[in-house]
């Protein structure tokens, strides 16, 4: 016979709960590491920023040079509010938008036959035909686009300032963790 004090051992359900928040964390500061260390590589060089931009022959010289120059600080950018926890879901969706661009810049270059390096953790440009990793960029920004989707799905986080601040958007019925 059950009685009111005893406790049900968790289900399923609430341990998932409890370590949701968790996930997202891990998440949020792997996708913020991602962004500062490519946008640090960029910003460091940035002639070889707009070089790599240049290398996918879609852009007017001077739109490579402003993308060369304005995307590493805006990866940057990115990653301080996703480390801080700031509009965190907002910045989740750009980001992966962010890393769409990337996987349609990288599939149109391989489409056309282009032979480069994507430019994401490198100096980008041209490369020997039989050095292009497309197939790996393009899993590699997908899995990058994952992590920013459980941010999207789950922006509730130990350590954000969206938390601090009683930012947090209305998520469809998502339980608060305060």
């Amino acid at each position: 016979m059950s009685t009111d004090t005893e406790q049900s051992p968790p289900n399923a359900t609430s341990r998932w709960e409890h370590l949701r928040p968790w996930v997202s964390l891990v998440a949020r500061i792997a996708l913020a590491g991602v962004l500062g260390y490519a946008g640090y590589l960029k910003a460091i060089e940035p002639q070889e920023s707009v070089r790599s931009v240049a290398a996918y022959e879609l852009f007017s010289d001077g739109m490579n040079q402003f993308i060369g120059y304005t995307l590493p600080l805006f990866e940057i950018a990115l990653a301080l509010l996703l480390i801080i926890g700031l509009a965190t879901r907002y910045v989740a969706a750009l980001s992966a938008l962010l890393m769409a661009v990337f996987i349609a810049g990288i599939i149109s270059a391989w489409a056309r036959g282009l032979t480069i390096d994507c430019g994401c953790f490198s100096s980008g440009g041209q490369v020997a035909a039989g050095e292009t990793a497309y197939g790996v960029d393009i899993v590699r920004d997908i899995g990058f686009m994952l992590l920013a989707g459980i941010v999207m799905v789950w922006p509730r986080s130990p350590f954000a300032l969206d938390g601090f601040l009683g930012l947090y958007p209305d998520s469809g019925g998502e339980k608060s963790d305060e």
